[in-house]
């Protein structure tokens, strides 16, 4: 049996903070705000894995009220979500995603981002896709008021 999640985060950015990305920390001027590292791109996949596999979002399993996810590392959150849904008997088959931001530029760092999920992930880099598109200067994106990401997911069930 095979089931398919999307997800979708946003958040907005901010001069002076650090701006994390699929798991690499990536110059530039501005930030996520968030309560963890504002990863939004892991956030992202976190939802698609937990939707397809009918297990709520994010914000269920890791409450942004709470100081135990205070400013932690999203590839923690990920790991976290893929042994539960190992212990729920699925496999992830593969991961796309695609970051809409205007600046910076995502192309040098995409190769890095693709190993940082497979390997928090258990995956092998064949199986992540991820890809970067600006706004053309539409929307809070292309603004850059803020980066939002989205995913997609495919999960086998075991039998």
């Amino acid at each position: 049996m095979y089931r398919i999640g999307h997800g979708y985060d946003v958040h907005a950015l901010a001069e002076g903070l650090r701006l994390v990305l699929g798991g690499v920390e990536i110059p530039h001027t501005k930030g996520c705000v968030a309560h963890s590292d504002g990863d939004v791109l892991i956030h992202a996949i976190c939802d698609a894995l937990l939707g397809a596999a009918a297990l709520g979002d994010i914000g269920k399993h890791f409450p942004d009220t709470s100081d135990e996810f205070k400013g932690i590392d999203s590839r923690r959150l990920l790991v976290r979500v893929v042994e539960l849904l190992t212990s729920e008997g699925y496999e992830v088959v593969n991961i796309d995603s695609t970051v809409a931001a205007q600046r910076p530029k995502l192309r040098p760092h995409i190769d890095l981002m693709r190993e940082r999920i497979a390997e928090a992930a258990g995956l092998s880099v064949g199986q992540v896709s991820v890809k970067a598109t600006t706004t053309e200067h539409l929307g809070f994106e292309g603004e850059e008021r803020g980066i939002s990401a989205t995913a997609m997911v495919l999960l086998r069930k075991r039998l």
